[in-house]
């Protein structure tokens, strides 16, 4: 009960803060089910006059409602079959931005993190150059042993964040839950499943160990990739609470006045950019989720430098190939490969059609192959794909998802600096590249030694299995013989939860009977 009150609070707060800054006004009340068309006529009443554009109205709600929310906010902007594709786009562009902590808490903080004074960790320890939901950057200066001063970037988490962000996220696992309960639409997105993704997220990133190590990670997978650069982590002076890292002396991909002044090849960035988001998607399987501009640089060597490493994705080969495939069809216009592709992999329920999935898929593709290639988006591409999960009972795949997201990003920054860039020539290389290593002769080789070592390595498994099982089944024999008998725990269990509904359920007689009392004495 005390949490339904605060969490009716909670949803009562944020009904009126979307309401003054004009984001339910959006809401057209003809749309909207009868029972909440007056609030929406109200809510129309209480907005502001100068709300601003859509984009705008979002970012002016989420920010007053806080961090978790605009967490929320960035996250649903991946989720477009949640929030449909236009409230998706008006989330895009929410930026991540929140006032300063201040220098004397974050002081603080890297004391407490590492047990002795500041002025011990970090030789200068600088104000804060950024700040967002999560934690804010400082410039700071370390010496090493060798007596060399080195220019580092130390990332400081906000206090208090931690236990904020559980109970939002507490509040939210319990609204969607209901939702599912009440609504079959909510269970076909399966908005518990988003809340409990969003929340693993959220806790990954308040842990700034793991993304320490996601740089770590990063770094190795594209060690070889001349064009990309990923900031070195500092290890003796990372926690927890705190990240330090190489810091990035560059130009922001926005400012594309000083990178054509520095005498940068626009063109050239772009197919960096693109082609170094895909082999991270489809060679490692582990790509950065957040290539905004903000977080992508060129340094004086001409390399493209990512920071930020809070949101990663991660895909599988079955997701991989799924990828590559996808993307292989379409250019070759192979309409019904690309279908089975869908059904091999578990995303469409066998019980549909493959060629009535072809036909969708064929809708999808040709319009695409009418236009010039700079016109063609694989994001727009993978959007319309995500389109019709719905006519095919498709489970959402979060993954996915993310992957799309990102690269509308990706694509938008690419065309930012190109507008002409042809998607397809640009990605050409990366996907036949992948084909012809996982899905050639040579790929085949290697997925055939993988699945003799795996033969192999059960046949040695077999007599533990086996001993393992005359176990269990004698134990089974020997709880089954006299009848199945539960521990004192479990009946005490029992017990208390039927004094639980022995006592509620009088208690609704009692209700019952004092009504009719009061009734009858009227």
């Amino acid at each position: 009960m005390i949490f339904l009150v605060a969490d009716a609070a909670r949803l009562l707060r944020a009904g009126y803060v979307l309401a003054r800054e004009g984001v339910l006004s959006l809401v057209s009340p003809a749309a909207a089910p009868p029972l909440a068309r007056p609030a929406l006529r109200i809510a129309r009443l209480i907005a502001r006059r100068d709300a601003g554009s859509r984009s705008a109205r979002f970012s002016a709600a989420l920010s007053r409602l806080g961090p978790s929310y605009v967490k929320l906010g960035q996250f649903l902007a991946t989720r477009p079959d949640v929030v449909g594709p236009t409230v998706a786009r008006d989330l895009e562009v929410l930026q991540d931005r929140m006032p300063a902590f201040g220098q004397k808490l974050a002081e603080e903080i890297v004391t407490d993190a590492f047990e002795r004074p500041v002025g011990e960790v970090f030789a200068v320890f600088g104000p804060p150059v950024a700040a967002a939901s999560i934690a804010e950057v400082h410039k700071a200066e370390v010496v090493d042993p060798d007596g060399t001063r080195r220019t580092v970037a130390v990332k400081v988490l906000r206090p208090g964040i931690s236990r904020r962000f559980t109970s939002d996220m507490a509040s939210f696992r319990r609204l969607a839950a209901f939702a599912e309960t009440t609504f079959a639409e909510a269970r076909r997105l399966r908005l518990t499943s988003v809340v409990d993704t969003m929340a693993r997220s959220v806790a990954m990133e308040m842990d700034l160990r793991l993304e320490a190590a996601a740089y770590t990670e990063l770094a190795e997978n594209t060690r070889e990739d001349l064009d990309l650069h990923v900031p070195q982590v500092d290890w003796d002076r990372s926690s927890r609470e705190v990240l330090t890292t190489e810091w990035i002396d560059g130009i922001k991909l926005s400012d594309k006045a000083a990178l054509v002044a520095a005498g940068h090849d626009l063109k050239n960035i772009a197919r960096i950019v693109m082609q170094s988001f895909l082999q991270q998607a489809m060679r490692d399987g582990f790509f950065h989720a957040d290539m905004h501009p903000g977080n992508l640089f060129v340094d004086a060597k001409g390399r493209l430098a990512v920071v930020d490493c809070g949101i990663m994705g991660r895909l599988g080969l079955k997701e991989r190939r799924f990828l590559a495939e996808i993307l292989y069809g379409f250019i070759t216009r192979n309409w019904r490969r690309t279908a089975e592709v869908h059904f091999d992999a578990g995303y469409v329920p066998l019980h549909h059609s493959v060629d009535d999935f072809a036909l969708a898929i064929r809708a999808i593709g040709e319009p695409i192959h009418s236009r010039r290639a700079d016109q063609i988006s694989m994001a727009r591409l993978l959007a319309l794909l995500l389109e019709v999960t719905a006519l095919f009972d498709m489970q959402t795949r979060p993954e996915l998802l993310l992957l799309q997201k990102t690269m509308v990003v990706v694509e938008g920054v690419a065309r930012s600096l190109d507008p002409q860039l042809d998607m397809w020539s640009t990605a050409a290389p990366v996907v036949e590249n992948w084909i012809a290593r996982n899905l050639g002769p040579v790929g085949q080789l290697q997925r055939a030694g993988v699945g003799l070592g795996e033969v192999g390595h059960f046949a040695t498994e077999v007599p533990a299995l086996l001993t393992r099982t005359a176990r269990v089944m004698s134990q089974l024999d020997d709880a089954t013989r006299d009848g199945i008998h539960l521990s004192p725990s479990s009946l005490e269990g029992i017990g208390r939860a039927e004094a639980r509904g022995a006592f509620w359920g009088n208690a609704a007689l009692w209700v019952i009977a004092l009504a009719l009392v009061g009734l009858w004495l009227r």
